[in-house]
């Protein structure tokens, strides 16, 4: 540390600044009449003398010091050198706590803040709806939030959690649900009740029924108006099947025939402790959230649990599927294979190579070539997420002018073949290895994300068959070598299965650019018109 101590008749100055000014200038003024003035700058003009002469002896200090210790700063920003980051992610073995009714919990306490963050995971999910009551799930869900529960109703419940300035929220999606809340710390004993009366007790208030459905009939009728919307639904349908439970869309009929014993049903069969894994983090003693969760998720009702997740997925014929939106003046383009799972052997190998071809934004070969090559599309890019319970896809995805769609999509074509046909080179192994590894901390960035992630783990069930997937995880992608990405590449890019889904204006689409001579059925063969579906009854609509 350097000091300075400077006075005059009047005033003395304390000046303390660290060698690496990494810490604060910490300023201290004694007058006659003043015994402290606290910090910052002062207003007099003699003073800020003072202070400049000071800060001058600092700084002159500061560079005889960092001379001393012959520091060399590069010359160049790409010549500077880092050591290695040493970081371990965190074990969920430290954090797991198995509650006597069945649930797990993560209990990660952390006193930054004088917030509590807790998150119920439910097993549940929209393919455990009934045949013909397509909506329900996320009617439920919507309602936990919002339809009163205990013996309060929605109102009371919004007027207090407001008094609270707590935010409760719930949802349950494909295949899971959630119920969360965070508030204050001081208030949990209260927000714990409000948590289990709206897990257990739940008052689904009929005219919030009413509200929540015509809300859902509103949405339907806007399910053509985007045509990113039309593009992910209808990928989905070819992808999957039309009979694959993702693909049982909600309908006028559907939501108008669920009524509040449904609901109330739908709730009971699958809201059991067995079925929780809670996620909880923030301001407490690790002992004492134990015990409150304990009293909050008691052993009662059992029903076995959820079944499993059905994975009976038909994946479409090769080919090209255009949906016709004339109002638009681009083309939305998803050119899709079948995917892996995630727990793949492969499945390090494939994260890179996906990376290297679309995956990696700016440093990628699809956005370099379609992007910053061409100048056919702002977002070009591909992506391979690994399935959790049955294969997802392999996606290349664009967005280009009507006239420019089939040469976008013939340059694509070309980089798939690519990098099945040739070895990627060292520099782009380095950089797509080097991203994942670097930007691992991020998953465990804070307390709650530590708990949230954790908790994910086991409920996917990735914590029972592979626990000690985060330990291991940059030790696999740094072992990714460049006959790992072309091996990879030639195993799962089957072109010949190849489907290509275009949404937008099908006569400017077909016409093609002048300046490029590509007929879009010369990329990927024949050509199938997929017609829009009825918003309301999700059925083709024929012209």
């Amino acid at each position: 540390m350097n000091k300075v101590f400077l006075q005059n008749k009047k005033v003395e100055v304390s000046i303390v600044a660290s060698a690496s000014w990494s810490a604060p200038v910490l300023w201290r003024f004694r007058t006659p009449h003043q015994c402290e003035s606290g910090r910052g700058l002062p207003h007099s003009k003699t003073l800020r003398q003072i202070i400049a002469t000071a800060l001058s002896a600092v700084l002159l200090a500061n560079v005889a010091n960092t001379n001393a210790q012959n520091i060399s700063i590069p010359a160049r920003p790409e010549k500077l050198v880092f050591p290695p980051m040493n970081y371990e992610p965190p074990n969920a073995a430290d954090y797991r706590v198995q509650l006597k009714a069945g649930p797990v919990a993560y209990v990660v306490p952390d006193r930054t803040l004088p917030l509590v963050n807790i998150a119920v995971y439910v097993r549940t999910g929209q393919y455990l709806e009934p045949a013909g009551k397509e909506g329900l799930a996320e009617l439920t869900g919507w309602l936990l939030a919002h339809g009163g529960a205990g013996t309060n109703t929605a109102e009371q419940m919004e007027e207090r959690l407001a008094f609270l300035a707590a935010d409760l929220g719930a949802d349950i999606g494909d295949t899971q649900g959630d119920v969360s809340l965070n508030l204050l710390s001081k208030d949990l004993d209260e927000g714990l009740g409000i948590l289990r009366d709206v897990i257990y007790a739940p008052g689904f208030q009929e005219d919030k029924i009413k509200l929540r459905k015509e809300q859902m009939l509103q949405e339907m009728k806007q399910r053509n108006d985007d045509s990113a919307g039309i593009e992910a639904r209808e990928k989905v349908m070819l992808a999957f099947g039309e009979n694959f439970w993702m693909n049982h869309h909600s309908t006028a009929a559907s939501v108008e025939g669920i009524t509040r014993d449904d609901i109330a049903s739908f709730h009971h069969r699958w809201f059991l402790p067995e079925s929780f894994v809670i996620a909880v983090s923030g301001d407490f003693d690790r002992a004492e959230m134990i015990a409150k969760l304990e009293k909050i998720f008691p052993g009662i009702h059992s029903g076995g649990g959820s079944p499993r997740i059905p994975t009976n997925t038909t994946f479409c014929a090769p080919g090209i599927y255009l949906v016709n939106k004339p109002d638009v003046n681009q083309g939305r383009v998803s050119m899709f294979l079948p995917g892996i799972q995630r727990d793949n052997p492969d499945f390090y190998a494939v994260t890179i190579m996906n990376d290297i071809l679309g995956g990696g934004g700016f440093t990628s070969r699809i956005l370099n070539r379609v992007r910053s090559d061409e100048g056919l599309a702002y977002s070009a890019g591909s992506r391979c997420s690994g399935g959790v319970y049955f294969p997802l896809t392999f996606t290349a995805l664009f967005q280009s002018k009507s006239r420019t769609v089939a040469y976008a999509a013939s340059i694509v074509l070309e980089e798939l073949k690519k990098i099945k046909d040739a070895p990627v080179t060292d520099g782009e192994l380095n950089i797509a290895k080097r991203a994942y590894i670097e930007r691992f901390p991020r998953n465990f960035a804070t307390k709650a994300q530590v708990a949230g992630v954790l908790a994910s783990e086991e409920f996917t069930g990735r914590y029972a068959t592979d626990p000690q997937y985060w330990k291991n995880y940059r030790t696999k992608i740094a072992a990714v070598t460049v006959e790992d990405v072309q091996r990879v590449a030639k195993k799962y890019l089957t072109l010949e299965k190849l489907a290509i889904l275009v949404v937008g204006n099908k006569e400017e689409i077909l016409l093609g650019h002048p300046n490029h001579p590509v007929k879009l059925e010369e990329v990927g063969g024949k050509i199938t018109d997929q017609p829009l579906r009825d918003p309301l009854t999700m059925k083709p609509m024929v012209k």
